[in-house]
């Protein structure tokens, strides 16, 4: 492996696709770059990316177009991952994704033995949250006193600068990732035990200066691989999604109406299906590429203290907050990894891979900064 121009492979040049590109070209990588829409690989071969020609659904496609490359940071749905990261481990090529499905997740870091052997680092849930956001919060974990926390919580959301519509909203990345997370259980730590509850419940005001008041709610893969890392120490420990007041009961009685189904209904003689339904409506009638804003609070709670970190980002011009704060947390690992900074092999969600200090030492190079706080929850929580 070079330690000069690492070799990189990035899968998928969708909006977080091509934001991994430009900051791996940036960082000095090979990029190459495949996806099965020719304009999103030309607007991705545009920011200095080598296009190819790969079929993530055919193994051996994938295996021959890993082959020659140190790494891969795939941007292509869940559904994916586990024979993604399989085949990183037959070719011996480290691997990141950006996850947010906690049962491929479990299915990939089951892999952990078989990557240790290859020599390569498997990693999933390299995103904003999953990802960024629990590195933060297991920073915040690592720097408390000895004895039980009380309560470790997340709050992140990718909002429009300016919201239109009932649902305040604007397609951010893809639609069927979005009822993904609305339709899964939900793990939390409750009195010390891990467990679920279900999404779009637990409702809060949160206060933002600027953006609330927001509404928070249960979504699914938030907390990455915490509750099980956490559990014991920690007596509650949860991840809530931020929206524009009302979003969230909106989704929450489309799920309660059974529109999140992917059974087939039978309709006048016709069989179909409620979600690919909903998710067509989605992408065609919601906006999408405006001005948008990323807002990340972490927080932990132990007896008299509490400290916690805030992220607030915007678009740049270039890329949205949320392609540059999923997109340039996975690039910044893969970084590390591809010039041997850190020395990390086996399959773990990124918490457990990389300190969140080190993740927002290089976020500070493409102006994602953080502030730190401590006392009351800034706006009551």
């Amino acid at each position: 492996m070079t330690t000069n121009q690492p070799v990189t492979l990035v899968l998928g040049a969708g909006i977080v696709g091509r934001a991994a590109v430009w900051d791996l070209v940036r960082r000095g990588h090979h990029v190459t770059v495949a996806d099965q829409d020719h304009d999103a690989v030309a607007a991705a071969a545009a920011l200095g990316a080598a296009p190819v020609a790969i079929d993530v659904t055919d193994r051996s496609a994938v295996e021959q177009g890993l082959a020659g490359h140190d790494v891969v940071v795939s941007a292509v749905p869940y559904r994916f991952g586990v024979d993604l990261a399989e085949a990183a481990i037959a070719t011996g090529t480290h691997y990141f994704d950006f996850g947010g499905n906690p049962t491929v997740v479990k299915a990939q870091v089951a892999l952990d033995e078989a990557a240790r052997r290859a020599g390569v680092a498997v990693v999933p849930d390299c995103g904003l949250a999953p990802g960024l956001a629990n590195a933060i919060a297991d920073d915040l974990i690592a720097a408390a006193a000895d004895g039980p926390i009380d309560s470790v919580q997340m709050r992140v959301g990718a909002l429009p600068a300016r919201p239109t519509g009932a649902l305040g909203y604007q397609l951010a990345f893809s639609p069927g990732g979005l009822i993904n997370e609305y339709a899964e259980p939900c793990e939390v730590i409750e009195d010390g035990a891990a467990t679920t509850v279900q999404p779009l419940g637990r409702f809060e005001t949160v206060e933002w200066e600027g953006w609330g008041p927001l509404e928070a709610f249960s979504t699914a893969g938030g907390t990455s691989s915490m509750c099980s890392a956490h559990a014991g120490r920690v007596d509650r420990l949860e991840y809530k999604t931020l929206r524009y007041p009302g979003h969230g009961r909106i989704f929450r009685a489309l799920l309660e109406l059974g529109m999140f189904s992917e059974r087939p209904w039978r309709i006048g003689g016709i069989e179909i299906a409620p979600r690919p339904v909903l998710v067509e409506a989605l992408t065609r009638n919601l906006p999408a590429g405006e001005p948008d804003v990323v807002l990340v609070r972490v927080w932990l709670e132990q007896a008299d203290r509490i400290e916690g970190v805030q992220i607030v980002d915007r678009h740049d011009g270039r890329f949205s907050a949320l392609a540059r704060t999923t997109a340039f947390p996975a690039t910044a690992l893969a970084d590390l990894v591809a010039r041997h900074q850190l020395d990390l092999t086996g399959a773990v969600a990124m918490h457990r891979a990389v300190p969140g200090r080190v993740l927002l030492r290089e976020l500070e190079g493409v102006g994602i900064v953080t502030e730190s706080w401590s006392g009351p929850v800034p706006g009551g929580g």
